[in-house]
């Protein structure tokens, strides 16, 4: 499966802005989806998931992410977004989407996980 990341761009803190991860295939239900980013000089960090949708489409945040971040998918799109609110300057980062095809149990916290990657898309917060 492609996957494609849109929808970064320059915000002030404070502000949201929503994430959009595009897939290729119409078997993209099957699919869980994870974000992920990565600031210049740290290493890629998880900041949420979302089941395949025959499970429930049940999503998956670290604590960091909790109540700032919202991850939902539109099957008839192909179609993943991430909505972040309360944007800070430590939200600075690229921002990418992966797939894996687990079958069952959460998607997964590590990029180990996910054998499919969109290009990230640059997402700068200034204060």
């Amino acid at each position: 499966v492609q996957l494609q990341a849109s929808g970064g761009g320059l915000v002030q803190a404070g502000d949201s802005l929503r994430l959009s991860c595009a897939a290729s295939r119409r078997t993209f239900i099957n699919y869980n989806i994870g974000w992920f980013r990565q600031a210049p000089g740290k290493e890629r960090e998880f900041v949420g998931g979302i089941r395949r949708s025959g499970s429930g489409g049940r999503t998956y945040y670290p604590h960091s992410a909790k109540g700032r971040f919202t991850i939902s998918r539109d099957n008839a799109k192909n179609v993943v977004y991430l909505q972040m609110d309360s944007l800070i300057p430590e939200d600075t980062a690229v921002y990418y989407c992966a797939a894996n095809a687990r079958p069952s149990g959460s998607p997964g916290y590590d990029s180990d996980s996910y054998p499919y990657w969109g290009q990230g898309t640059l997402v700068t917060v200034s204060s």
